[in-house]
This record gives C-alpha cells, sequence and structure tokens, in this order.
C-alpha cells in the first residue's frame, strides 16, 4: 500500500501542505509515521477522503482553460473479473474511469491508493472559454 508525504498528498489535494496538516489536526485525515521519521497519510485513506470529499468546480470560474491531457491522481476503486478491470481515479476535483485488461492492473501493481497518471486521447476534445 502506498504511503504519502504531507507534500505529496498536498499536490494531490491542490492544496498547501500546511492545510494537509490542518486537516490532519482536525482528524479529518489520520497522520501515519513513515519509514523517514515524517508525517504522512496512508494512500487508501487518501483516496477515500478525496471520493467522499469530491466538488466539482462551478463553471465559468476560468477565463481561459485548455486541459493537459495528462492527469495525474490517485486510484480510488478497482473492479476486476477473469479478463477485465475498471479503474476509477480522483484527480483534483475529476474522477476517471478507464477499463483495461486485469493483466495490466496487475502488471503496474494498480490498487486502491496507489498514484497513476491518466493519459487521455480523445478524437473529440472541446475547448471553451466563458464569457467574464
Amino acid at each position: 500500500m502506498s504511503n504519502l508525504r504531507i507534500s505529496e498528498v498536498a499536490a494531490l489535494m491542490g492544496v498547501s501542505d500546511d492545510t494537509v496538516r490542518r486537516y490532519i489536526d482536525q482528524g479529518r485525515l489520520t497522520a501515519i509515521q513513515l519509514d523517514s521519521g515524517r508525517k504522512g497519510v496512508e494512500g487508501r485513506e487518501l483516496a477515500e477522503f478525496l471520493q467522499h470529499n469530491a466538488e466539482a468546480p462551478e463553471p465559468g470560474i476560468t477565463i481561459a482553460s485548455s486541459a493537459r491531457n495528462r492527469l495525474r491522481g490517485i486510484v480510488t476503486r478497482i473492479v476486476k473479473d477473469t479478463v477485465m478491470a475498471q479503474v476509477e481515479m480522483q484527480a483534483g476535483p475529476f474522477q476517471l474511469v478507464s477499463l483495461m485488461s486485469r493483466d495490466s492492473v496487475d502488471e503496474l501493481g494498480l490498487e486502491v491508493g496507489s498514484i497513476a497518471v491518466a493519459s487521455v486521447k480523445s478524437t473529440h476534445v472541446v475547448v471553451e472559454v466563458p464569457e467574464s
């Protein structure tokens, strides 16, 4: 299972290290001691926290946007059958779902709490610039 440093948790959440420390102090996240002696958070707990607290951004809050096609996030759920698997990830406020072979999940070592990068390729991508 993945154990993450405070700075890694902050980067995945899109907040400051101090915010993560406040969440720990408030009991919203549980701190663990890492091998380095520093505080951290279990990947599985962070995945559950992000999944339960994700809020989609309000439409119209950006003045321009063209999202990159690689999104770093954390695996929140994996459903496997004999051949295929469904992998769900949380990348900031965005939930991503990927269907892949069970072998791919096993070869990548994916489990709930794993850090992964989702690469999105599409033949149809809409880029919008809302009115100010």
